[in-house]
């Protein structure tokens, strides 16, 4: 089996690659643009992702979006973490952040697949805080800021232990068990 894995992101194809390859999916990076709706919901941004990019005549593929809901921020930066990643980054976050104890937060990731002309939409959630301060130099995105465990960044842990903790990894997790039940993995 084949999936194209439609982001502009090299982060999330390797993440995906990564996961993917031990169970035999060959994966294909594609950058196809199209619409982020803004919602509040990650699943309604998925969907209306796969929508588009099925009219554009592409099928057997995965997206996502992911976003980290921070509990002091009342769930910012949300589905608008690409955009906040983009214009504060860490630093900007961190700053927000300033004298908050309640560091709560969890990254989310909801993934769409379209496979032999079958939908499935999943998603993965990881709770851990916020740290003080950015530490690691692995991974992208907001994860030198976002701890698991409480000891160690997400950019401080290799890929595959990250894969089996973070929201995207259980996401995959969640996608390959409905594969299964298709008879589409492997």
């Amino acid at each position: 089996m084949k999936l194209k894995i439609i982001t502009s992101n090299p982060g999330k194809v390797r993440e995906y690659s990564a996961a993917l390859s031990r169970l035999g999916i060959e994966t294909e990076h594609m950058k196809i643009p199209y619409d982020e709706i803004q919602t509040s919901e990650l699943s309604e941004v998925a969907e209306k992702g796969m929508d588009e990019i099925i009219s554009k005549g592409v099928r057997d593929f995965i997206l996502d979006d992911s976003g980290l809901f921070i509990d002091a921020l009342n769930g910012f930066p949300g589905v608008w973490s690409a955009y906040a990643q983009k214009t504060i980054g860490n630093k900007g976050i961190l700053k927000l952040m300033e004298g908050v104890e309640n560091r709560g937060a969890e990254f989310r990731c909801c993934i769409g697949c379209d496979i032999s002309g079958k939908r499935i939409v999943v998603t993965g959630i990881c709770r851990g805080e916020i740290t003080l301060s950015e530490k690691g130099t692995d991974g992208f995105g907001f994860d030198p800021i976002f701890t698991h465990d409480g000891k160690r960044t997400f950019a401080e842990i290799p890929l595959e232990e990250k894969n089996s903790v973070s929201h995207r990894g259980i996401a995959i997790q969640l996608l390959l068990a409905e594969l299964e039940k298709l008879g589409l993995s492997r």
